[in-house]
């Protein structure tokens, strides 16, 4: 069945956003409603849509296409629509308000611009309206959300600035904006700009602390939102930017798995863990994406669609976590399985997808992107995600047991309601089947890297398995040290008081010298004038405060003609000077 031509030729966007414009103007019932039909709607279009659909047109004098359906877009799409959907579903049973749902669903359609977008500017364009739409979504509920919205924004306007700076410079090159007249972004500063730009979204280390320092702020439906959209399409601008994969891009990868992992290990706030464990699950995305080869590519985009299901599953459960109890520390929970068992078995086949455990579906992507690292002799980039892995399964241990195994609840705390159950089962059960039978998400991957894909060989079942019985042994050692780490500052705590400081800095010495300046001008200014109406008594007046003339000196001062004059047009212009130097 294929749609008619009059529906391939309506961007998915543009359905998501509508659909936010009802939420922000109708009730809470009809805002989620539209949210979910129209979320599923795209998750229709999406898999009914040809490949090469396309809106070509003409945006500011340049070719673009504002919509293009290849292998790539469609997959982030699908995706993107079905999570979607069910955190539409989510937030409707977890009190999120109508406008919560209005600006996440902006959210999701500025997302969906940015994956079906066909050329560069398009992307660009959609890139910071996501960029927008998100910081509104955090803004939304107040309170500290507010200032952390607010350095998140700062960090991805700088990073959209460099992305713009990057494309236009590719075209510069290039001569086009459209993604199919050159094999990635143009080599050298243009590639250098946009990798860093995109590192901004994706996480790069030292640019990631906005991750941990914006998603535990908001709504706890918002949250679910968030974990899915900005970093996993910073991952498919990398692909796009990077087709043929760059090993500084790889090793970067390397870098952000064991990093987020470390300290999501030392964390307390378990929206906070969860944050950092974005930035190291992203890594495995882009190491795979670095490497650059079939196999790396094709697991990186599994990792994508893996990463989304499991990701938003954990935001889930640790949101209904928090929706119940009102806690958000570890430290303030505890024996909560016995209470919400069905909460309780959705967070273990999240935690063990997010491991890589065998039978889901985190174990097959991460086992792709592992593999196409030994391939390429890349030892060491393969022992940083191996020992990331080792990191994710104790991050989880320590989440499962401080929250859900560990000691009694002191009084009765409900389990999930029905809706919420109804998210987090079916997003549950998509992870065992992924994880059980990959090849429907592997019929869906651009190339052929998926036919080198082996994910059920005794050698990558029993890598699994080790990892787990490594982590586990640690888990035991180092269970009770580990809760006696102190909080260990991260990267913002250098570059949230410089940029605080030296802004102000910057503002207060700026306007130092201008009102300097400005006074030196006036002083000037009036000084030449009174020299022209009245010189004598002018000098007179400097004499005696250079001491050369005593106050009470009678004798007379003579002065050819024209000096007075003369000596005030010298101080009019020094007065120009000043002026134009200050301006």
């Amino acid at each position: 069945m294929a749609l008619p031509s009059v529906a391939t030729a309506v961007p998915p966007a543009l359905l998501v956003l509508a659909a936010a414009a009802v939420a922000a103007l109708t009730d809470r019932r009809t805002a989620h409603a539209a949210g979910f039909l129209a979320t599923a709607a795209v998750l229709g279009w999406v898999l009914l849509v040809p490949s090469g659909a396309h809106l070509a047109t003409e945006f500011l004098g340049f070719e673009v296409v504002f919509f293009n359906v290849d292998a790539m877009g469609r997959l982030m799409g699908f995706i993107f629509a079905l999570i979607g959907t069910a955190a539409v579903l989510y937030a409707a049973y977890t009190g999120a308000r109508r406008t919560t749902v209005a600006f996440a669903l902006a959210y999701v359609g500025t997302s969906l611009g940015a994956v079906f977008a066909g050329d560069w500017l398009t992307l660009v364009f959609f890139w910071e309206l996501m960029a927008l739409t998100s910081t509104l979504l955090v803004w939304e509920d107040g309170g500290k959300a507010v200032r952390a919205g607010f350095r998140y924004a700062l960090l991805h306007g700088i990073g959209g600035s460099l992305l713009m700076a990057a494309v236009l410079l590719h075209y510069v090159e290039v001569g086009s904006f459209l993604f199919g007249e050159a094999s990635g972004i143009a080599a050298g500063l243009p590639a250098a700009l946009a990798a860093i730009a995109i590192g901004v979204n994706v996480g790069f280390v030292g640019l990631h602390a906005w991750l941990p320092d914006t998603y535990p702020r908001p709504h706890v439906a918002a949250s679910v939102f968030l974990c899915v959209y900005t970093t996993k399409t910073g991952v498919y601008a990398m692909a796009r930017a990077f087709p043929e994969g760059n090993l500084w891009v790889a090793y970067m990868g390397g870098g952000m798995a064991i990093y987020g992992v470390v300290f999501a290990l030392l964390q307390d706030d378990m929206r906070r863990l969860l944050s950092y464990h974005i930035q190291s699950q992203v890594g495995y995305m882009v190491a795979g994406v670095g490497i650059g080869t079939a196999l790396a590519t094709a697991g990186g985009l599994a990792h994508v669609f893996n990463h989304i299901l499991y990701k938003g599953l954990l935001f889930m459960v640790v949101g209904v976590v928090i929706y119940r109890t009102g806690k958000e520390r570890l430290s303030e929970l505890g024996g909560l399985w016995r209470v919400m068992p069905i909460t309780a078995g959705a967070f273990a086949v999240a935690a063990l997808s997010i491991s890589g455990f065998p039978g889901f579906n985190g174990f097959v992507s991460k086992g792709m992107v592992t593999a196409a690292a030994h391939k390429e002799h890349l030892a060491t980039l393969e022992y940083l995600l191996l020992a990331a892995g080792v990191g994710t399964f104790l991050s989880f241990m320590k989440l499962g047991y401080y929250a859900f195994l560990q000691g009694e609840v002191s009084h009765r705390v409900p389990d999930a309601n029905r809706g919420q159950q109804v998210a987090l089962l079916a997003v549950a059960a998509l992870c065992v089947v992924y994880g059980l039978y990959p090849d429907p998400l592997f019929a869906m991957l651009p190339g052929e890297g998926a036919s080198e894909a082996h994910p059920f060989t005794l050698g990558h079942i029993a890598e699994g398995l080790a990892l787990a019985t490594i982590a586990l042994v640690v888990f035991v050692v180092i269970k009770t040290p580990l809760k006696k780490v102190p909080h260990v500052p991260d990267v913002d705590a250098i570059y949230n008081p410089v940029a605080l400081y030296g802004t102000r800095a910057l503002v207060h010495g700026t306007t130092d010298t201008y009102a300097a300046v400005d006074r030196v001008a006036v002083t000037l200014a009036s000084t030449a004038s009174a020299i022209a109406r009245e010189p004598r008594t002018v000098i007179e007046r400097w004499l005696v405060r250079l001491g050369r003339r005593a106050p009470d000196a009678e004798e007379p001062l003579t002065l050819r003609a024209g000096i007075g004059t003369s000596v005030a047009l010298v101080v009019a212009f020094l007065t120009l000077v000043l002026v134009a130097l200050s301006l």
